[in-house]
């Protein structure tokens, strides 16, 4: 196969039209926190309820790439993205009709709208990929800055429209965004080329083994601060409802640089090389919230566990395709990784919802399992990157 240009307007294209499709699956589901707090209200559930919600479109993103990655490699990538389209737009569409029932918010919202992230998160990755090589982990960095985008965007629409149109038509309108900007990527975004369905080879290989268990842990506990810092603030700090949008605004904002800094660094570290000390400041983080006890601490952790967790996002995928040596095989690899991401994100954070219903409204035990989590998540990245390290003849400080 020819090697990936690593540049020019074909390129860079693609990195666009990755960044609005990222705004749309993973920017939409790092606003969930603005959902939380609103149905844990007008629908009377407990936290852990409210949570299978985005749990289960984080799930089916990841569970779904599995199988859409392997079609994307085998050459059908331009319907795959024309079918997540169709349901990330049904999804929202249909959740403005849902009302105040739970279980039609949960099949519109949540496993609707997660099939559709599923048919475009994953092959999005891959085809991007295929089109860098030096300047990998920036082009991934730009796209992942779509989460950020998205994440300011849309709470800011709902922050907006809310109060003023109501649930219905401010879901719409957000709908609405997604059509436009969906409808680009889907006109411009093109693959490089075809490739095989399986890959069961990686599996033969312990450090793509490591990287795997490492991210699944890793994701178990990473999405606790995205889904619950607005109901901390208005249950523990007693905020207003205005700054609880605000905190989400704010962890959402700084993803952008969150994104960019160690991606950059990453094309002279290496993605693994930056994963590692991310995800360490992103688990300490975690630890840290116990003792947030005032509005101004919980914006500055904020700002701290935003970076962080946004660096974990944007080199998780540039750090997994630094295992692929083919990059025909991406698509299949991601898929496969994804696959097993998808439990933890499916059962973390109702679990976190569950242990806090359980301590009678307390944080505590939920704020160390996610950070437990996302430290042991990065001992295992960090004994992938040593035996890739190994494999390859090179000392612990070279650049993975």
């Amino acid at each position: 196969p020819h090697p990936p240009p690593d540049g020019g307007p074909a390129a860079w294209l693609a990195v666009f039209c990755a960044h609005l499709i990222v705004m749309n699956t993973w920017g939409f589901i790092n606003t969930f926190g603005v959902f939380q707090t609103y149905y844990a209200t007008s629908l009377s559930r407990p936290p852990a309820d409210i949570s299978w919600i985005g749990s289960t479109q984080i799930f089916l993103l990841f569970f779904v790439g599995a199988l859409t990655g392997r079609l994307t490699d085998a050459g059908y990538f331009r319907p795959v993205l024309a079918v997540g389209s169709a349901l990330q737009v049904l999804g929202i569409f249909s959740s403005s009709f849902a009302g105040g029932s739970y279980w039609q918010l949960f099949l519109a919202q949540g496993v609707c709208m997660g099939l559709g992230n599923g048919f475009l998160f994953c092959p999005t990755m891959a085809v991007v990929a295929t089109y860098f090589e030096r300047r990998r982990a920036v082009a991934i960095g730009i796209v992942a800055c779509g989460t950020a985008t998205g994440g300011l965007v849309f709470p800011g629409m709902v922050r907006e429209l809310l109060g003023r149109v109501g649930f219905a038509w401010t879901m719409r309108a957000v709908g609405g965004v997604q059509v436009v900007t969906l409808g680009v990527a889907n006109g411009w975004l093109r693959p490089r080329r075809g490739g095989e369905w399986l890959d069961l080879g990686a599996l033969r290989e312990v450090e793509y083994v490591l990287y795997m268990g490492g991210s699944f842990m890793m994701f178990l506990g990473l999405y606790f601060g995205y889904y619950y810092i607005s109901a901390f603030s208005r249950s523990v700090i007693h905020a207003s409802y205005e700054d609880s949008l605000n905190l989400l605004l704010v962890i959402n904002g700084v993803g952008i640089p969150g994104r960019l800094v160690p991606n950059a660094l990453a094309d002279r570290f290496g993605p693994l090389t930056m994963l590692l000390p991310t995800a360490l400041v992103g688990g300490v983080a975690v630890f840290a919230w116990a003792a947030v006890d005032s509005l101004g601490g919980l914006y500055a952790w904020g700002v701290v566990y935003g970076l962080a967790a946004g660096g974990i996002q944007s080199l998780f995928p540039a750090g997994l395709a630094s295992l692929t040596a083919d990059p025909r095989k991406t698509g299949v690899r991601m898929g496969m990784v994804f696959s097993v991401c998808s439990f933890a994100t499916l059962i973390g954070p109702p679990i976190a919802g569950a242990i806090i219903t359980a301590s009678g409204g307390r944080y505590i035990g939920a704020q160390v399992y996610a950070g437990s989590a996302l430290l042991v998540g990065m001992v295992m990245m960090a004994a992938a990157r040593t035996v890739k390290c190994r494999k390859a003849g090179k000392g612990l400080w070279a650049k993975i």
